[in-house]
């Protein structure tokens, strides 16, 4: 089965639980409701494609229990190939807790269960070989980072790697990176992920990440839009105006706009204007992936 766009990352199921206000230390707030739904930041971005209509599969791993069970019926309803992910009988499958104000904003605490235990054995390269796209997203563990790392070296010819570092990989730095950074068709980094990557402002910091070796970098700035560049041209694309609910998702809405736009051929501004209509679509409702669209109308 040749696919469009294939996810590598953690399997989370999140609750979100929404509250007054984020507490700080020795601080309160109280809860006004709770969520749960399945999360990830790579799935989040597969699913999102797959309701465009794209062919999508994902390599992950998941415990025999209720919340992969969950997983695996949530891909199945947006007939995502779950060839690529691995089920094991022992441990525990990922989990997220998550805490929502008022405005939109959040805080997470990742659990990561089998998450971190993925071998690199247990991964079918030829899977990936497969796809157009090979999308990776964070992990909390070392190990199974250091698969990604390998992985891609082994991947070539028309395979593209796109990469959202999400904190947890911005954090490890650029030489930590290299070997994804070096063979990315896209990056998908946040403006604070740059900063951190870099040391830089997020026009400076792509730049710095093309001469890294990646071809196109998208910054995401949340409510000021995107900017996109291959390093010859730079777009600054304004963002859709909705009204916040919740922005957990919104990065991976985006990445999922942009990668459609490119698989469709647009040019990097239309990508980005894509990026941007799906991660407005994500924030007007709760959780990652319930106001995520079927149709794109731009407007």
């Amino acid at each position: 089965m040749t696919l469009d766009v294939v996810g590598f990352g953690a399997l989370n199921v999140d609750k979100l639980y929404r509250v007054n206000r984020i507490a700080r230390e020795n601080e309160e707030s109280f809860v006004t409701g709770l969520t749960e739904s399945c999360g990830g930041s790579a799935a989040n971005t597969i699913v999102a494609l797959g309701k465009l209509g794209l062919r999508t599969g994902f390599v992950g791993k998941l415990a025999d229990d209720r919340e992969g069970d969950l997983h695996l019926e949530k891909f199945k309803k947006w007939n995502i190939d779950t060839g690529g992910i691995v089920e094991s009988k022992e441990g525990r499958s990922g989990r997220v807790i998550g805490f929502v104000d008022q405005e939109g904003e959040r805080a997470l605490y990742i659990d990561p269960g089998v998450n971190d235990e993925l071998e690199l054995d247990e991964i079918d390269v030829s899977y990936m070989r497969e796809a157009e796209f090979l999308h990776l997203t964070s992990f909390v563990g070392e190990r199974p980072f250091l698969h990604q790392c390998s992985i891609v070296k082994k991947i070539t010819g028309s395979v593209k790697i796109s990469l959202d570092p999400g904190i947890l990989y911005a954090r490890k730095g650029l030489d930590s990176l290299k070997p994804i950074l070096s063979r990315a068709k896209v990056v998908l980094p946040s403006q604070a992920e740059v900063n951190i990557l870099t040391g830089e402002d997020y026009r400076k910091g792509a730049r710095r990440l093309i001469e890294e070796g990646s071809e196109i970098v998208a910054v995401k700035l949340g409510e000021k839009g995107c900017y996109v560049t291959d390093g010859e041209d730079n777009f600054l694309v304004e963002p859709y105006k909705v009204e916040v609910v919740d922005t957990t998702g919104a990065g991976d809405a985006f990445s999922a706009g942009f990668l459609y736009g490119l698989i469709k051929g647009n040019n990097l501004r239309k990508c980005g204007e894509i990026g941007n209509f799906v991660a407005s679509k994500c924030i007007e409702k709760s959780g990652a992936r319930a106001g995520l669209p079927t149709t794109l109308n731009l407007g």
